[in-house]
């Protein structure tokens, strides 16, 4: 009796072994057919000369047509220029400049802060013109460039950073003055619409509707686009 207790239990033990080992394999089996189907979905497209990220992909040394002000994207060669020459993406110097002036290389804010980048008169060396579009990009991106090396590459610490000095990296968000909120509030969304080519320019518009709209009239003149 006990025998058969034994040899009924062993045999019990193989059918469960065998159809864990079943299903193993047929999961293995179905994992191997779906990547097979993959890769030769992949190989026709490649032959076909189709890319099917092509659509989420944007074209290179071009920034985003649609998340930005006309008077923003007047500087785009420069913008291009700029940041390759600071190791920044586009679409972040774009966005600083959007939030900033607009575009308005004549821009002076009543805290003192000038040009495309309003940048403040303390990080312009003796004889410096702060309105010289290229020195103002020069001072306004190493320290754009800095805050987003503090960040660890977090826009939206660099942003706060850019705004409202490198000592709100490190401070908790809810610490952050208003301003501050509001500056990284808007730029975030303008610059991550922009980046995965959100299909509407929701951030701009919100933000020209909070008063930049008054920002980029004065570019548009500035810049004779009106």
């Amino acid at each position: 009796m006990a025998n058969r207790l034994s040899i009924l239990r062993n045999h019990r033990r193989v059918k469960t072994r065998r159809r864990k080992n079943a299903r193993s394999f047929y999961w293995a089996a179905s994992l191997l057919l779906i990547t097979a189907g993959i890769l030769l979905v992949f190989f026709i497209l490649g032959l076909m000369d189709v890319n099917p990220f092509k659509a989420f992909q944007r074209k290179s040394g071009q920034l985003s047509p649609v998340h930005f002000s006309p008077s923003v994207l007047y500087w785009e060669e420069s913008i291009l220029h700029w940041a390759e020459a600071w190791s920044l993406d586009p679409h972040l110097v774009a966005t600083v400049m959007q939030i900033e002036s607009c575009g308005d290389p004549t821009a002076i804010s009543p805290a003192g802060a000038q040009g495309l980048f309003q940048v403040m008169p303390y990080h312009f060396f003796d004889g410096e013109d702060p309105l010289d579009i290229e020195t103002n990009a020069r001072r306004g991106l190493a320290y754009l460039s800095e805050s987003l090396i503090k960040a660890e590459g977090n826009i939206e610490l660099a942003l706060a950073g850019y705004n409202g000095g490198h000592s709100q990296i490190y401070r908790d968000t809810h610490l952050w003055p208003s301003e501050t909120k509001r500056y990284v509030r808007y730029g975030s969304a303008i610059y991550y619409e922009a980046t995965f080519l959100v299909e509407d320019a929701h951030g701009l518009e919100t933000w020209l509707k909070a008063g930049g709209v008054w920002l980029c009239q004065q570019a548009d003149l500035h810049l004779g686009l009106q």
